[in-house]
């Protein structure tokens, strides 16, 4: 089964920086790709950024510039660099990786909260 820690959510003031983490663990097959989704109170879940096992990245437009994704594959671990935050960045951060396009895994969830 496989399981996801996240961690790095809390408050911070506007401009400031945050970074999250998400280790898996459970799989003998590698995960293809990771990312990161958000979900503030009253809106759907949206896409922050993902990462492939090529490092390709994709970001949302809302984060282009001002966050980072990257991954360890040693570690399993996939990373979000959060800088200039604002406060539209507030919102629960959940962590995702598929192996396949039928196996696919959410972290619980991290809440960041950016004060104006």
């Amino acid at each position: 089964q496989v399981q996801l820690v996240e961690s790095g959510g809390g408050l911070v003031q506007a401009g400031g920086s945050l970074r999250l983490s998400c280790a898996a663990s459970g799989s003998t097959r590698m995960f293809n790709l990771m990312g990161w989704y958000r979900q503030a109170p009253g809106n759907q879940r949206e896409l922050v950024a993902t990462i492939s096992r090529g490092d390709f990245t994709n970001y949302a437009d809302s984060v282009k510039g001002r966050f980072t994704i990257s991954r360890d594959n040693t570690r399993n671990t996939v990373y979000l660099q959060m800088n200039s935050l604002k406060p539209e960045d507030t919102a629960v951060y959940y962590c995702n990786v598929k192996i396949t396009v039928l196996q696919d895994y959410w972290g619980q969830g991290t809440q960041v909260t950016v004060s104006s």
